[in-house]
């Protein structure tokens, strides 16, 4: 069964830190690009950061500096390590995964010009003090 299970959110007050993980199973890892998108309520979902299957990252302005995606294809994993929160942040994230093993592939899947194969189901991430 093809699944990607996001796990991590929570509440927590601004300034604070998240992990969130992206586990996958029913496809061959490897193949795919991976990212986290957030959306928040009105508003439309946008790429976050996203990561080639060979670990090229890509990262959205508003999250530069605070936001650091890895991940570990043996554990067929992708973490989204979230730092220095804001109320802003506050949104249901979602992992994805798009199948290219290109760098330009995952660049396109981040900025929402190449089509999502696969949808986690989301995990909420609330910041409020």
């Amino acid at each position: 069964q093809l699944q990607l299970v996001e796990s991590g959110g929570g509440l927590v007050q601004p300034g604070g830190s998240l992990r969130l993980s992206c586990t996958a199973s029913g496809f061959t890892f490897n193949n795919y690009a991976i990212g986290w998108f957030r959306q928040a309520p009105g508003k439309e979902r946008e790429g976050v950061s996203c990561i080639s299957s060979s670990g090229a990252t890509r990262y959205s302005d508003s999250v530069v500096g605070r936001f650091t995606i890895s991940r570990d294809n043996a554990k067929k994993t992708v973490y989204l390590q979230i730092n220095s929160l804001k109320p802003e942040d506050t949104a249901a994230y979602f992992c994805a995964a798009s199948r290219t093993v290109t760098d330009s592939g995952m660049s396109a899947m981040c900025s929402k010009k190449r089509p999502v194969d696969y949808w986690g189901q989301g995990t909420q991430v609330t910041v409020s003090s």
